[in-house]
């Protein structure tokens, strides 16, 4: 019997379960297991597994990186703090507001983009956020985490760091490559594992990051004269840039925003496994708001308090952390900091890459093939070359957010003001052996295609016309808000003709 809209219906967790029946009879329509909607028993993350899952992805180096710089955009320092923590609260909103259609019905990420562009018009945007957004950032970190790696293995084998003497790799010497290789199979492996894996793996580490990063955040304290010295501190003003406070808080907020778009975008995979709406909602936005609370005062204080302490500028964590004498306090801080990337590797990156692969060749490719061949993509392209100098990740960020965030507002405009929060489960997983002309699915989405791509030449614009920069530093919230506007005023046409 065919699966028919009319057979679902909310359940008292606000969400819509179907049943092994017709999840099966999906599958005779050709979907792998990874695409499939969950069952009832299947879903089963609380808020306590969301409240954990994101906790490990906000402590991690290029995040701290990204701080150094925003003490350079003529803020004070509680002022950066508190446009962090504000930034915490948009992250959570895009989370929990593009999760909702995965919690409700089940679905993964490549399902909600077919609901929003199309059967067909799904694997452009699935593309760039599963294909080169995740792989890239996949390996971006993996690379940053291998300097982490190296420094440990620095301080406890010295003459490692001397190992292959003049060998060179386009560009990374032999021990620099030995540790990138080594973090990269431990990440892969992990990406191999899936949610079970990350879940327990999240459970493990949270309670350290509380302990290192405060504790981090105490010493910093202290060696920089006490919190009202820290929070007095300016860099050299020739330093410094001349922006307004709004546009700076607006900037912070874009930056961090565009850390997040790859795991806004594909929110779906994780929020499918969600037990009720209530535990998404409010497992991402507490896990959220307190992971970044902690990070805006630890990593300002950790960054302005080493800088005071060594009597040099240190952006950097890991020099302030290569500095210390103790070897034991130096290996706990690396390897907490070594397993949040794991975890925003897994959860914002591998993850995502490996459904989407699996989504764009679904006869092919399953998820654990997925996560094997994005782990081989990210590491031919060599992401040491993507770190050559200190703009790169900022230039890197920007990219992410002028790519994601038009495919992030359309997704938005359609599911709640086109779609009013329905999808129609037997449409959206049609038969590709029939003709689907009549599927309000197949094919391709015009109006969310032009919407998309409007918005994404406006976004990019800042990186080729120097007096557009600020478009540049606003990405994201120019990407996905014009997207947004374009996509509701084109289909409002398209049912007024």
């Amino acid at each position: 019997m065919d699966v028919r809209q009319e057979d679902f219906s909310l359940n008292n967790n606000n969400r819509i379960d179907v049943t092994q029946q017709e999840v099966d009879q999906m599958k005779l329509r050709g979907y792998n297991e990874d695409l499939l909607p969950k069952t009832q028993d299947k879903r089963n993350m609380s808020w306590k597994n969301y409240f954990t899952l994101w906790m490990g992805s906000v402590h991690n180096i290029p995040n701290y990186t990204a701080v150094g710089g925003f003490l350079f955009l003529g803020l004070s320092p509680i002022n950066i703090i508190f446009a962090i923590i504000l930034s915490s609260l948009a992250v959570a909103a895009l989370m929990v507001f593009n999760g909702k259609a995965g919690a409700k019905y089940g679905i993964p990420f490549s399902m909600h983009l077919r609901a929003t562009y199309g059967n067909k018009g799904a694997k452009l945007p699935g593309f760039l956020r599963g294909v080169i957004a995740a792989i890239a950032w996949f390996g971006l970190q993996n690379f940053t985490a291998s300097l982490a790696l190296l420094i440990l293995i620095g301080k406890i084998w010295p003459g490692f760091l001397t190992l292959g003497g003049d060998f060179n790799f386009f560009g990374i010497g032999l021990p620099g490559l030995i540790a990138f290789t080594i973090f990269w199979a431990i990440n892969v492996a992990i990406g191999l594992g899936g949610g079970a894996i990350l879940n327990k793996f999240t459970a493990i580490l949270n309670p350290l990051i509380y302990v290192v990063f405060i504790g981090m955040a105490i010493w910093a304290v202290i060696v920089g004269g006490g919190i009202g010295n820290i929070l007095a501190y300016r860099p050299p003003v020739e330093s410094v840039q001349n922006n307004s406070a709004i546009l700076v808080y607006f900037m912070i907020i874009n930056s961090v925003l565009a850390v997040w778009a790859g795991p806004g975008a594909s929110v779906a995979d994780f929020t499918q496994n969600a037990k009720s709406e209530r535990d998404q909602k409010f497992g991402q936005t507490a896990s959220l708001l307190v992971a970044y609370v902690i990070f805006a005062f630890s990593s300002v204080f950790i960054l302005i308090g080493g800088s005071i302490h060594y009597g040099i500028e240190e952006w950097n964590v890991l020099n302030i952390v290569n500095k210390w004498d103790s070897l034991p306090v130096v290996m706990l801080c690396i390897v907490v900091l070594l397993m949040t990337t794991i975890s925003t590797n897994a959860t914002g990156n591998i993850v995502p890459a490996a459904y989407q692969l699996a989504a764009l060749f679904p006869k092919k490719i399953n998820y654990r093939k997925g996560v094997v061949i994005a782990g081989i993509i990210s590491y031919i392209i060599m992401p040491w070359k993507l770190m050559e100098n200190s703009e790169s990740i900022f230039t890197f960020l920007n990219m992410i957010g002028a790519v994601l965030g038009p495919v992030i507002g359309v997704m938005l405009a359609q599911y709640y003001f086109v779609a009013k929060q329905k999808i129609d489960l037997n449409q959206l997983y049609m038969d590709d052996t029939k003709d689907n002309k009549n599927n309000q699915y197949y094919g391709v989405n015009k109006p969310a295609y032009i919407a998309t791509i409007i918005a994404l030449v406006v976004s990019m614009l800042g990186q080729f016309i120097p007096s557009l920069h600020i478009i540049s530093s606003l990405s994201f919230l120019v990407g996905c808000g014009l997207s947004f506007v374009i996509y509701l005023v084109l289909k409002r046409q398209s049912i007024q003709n």
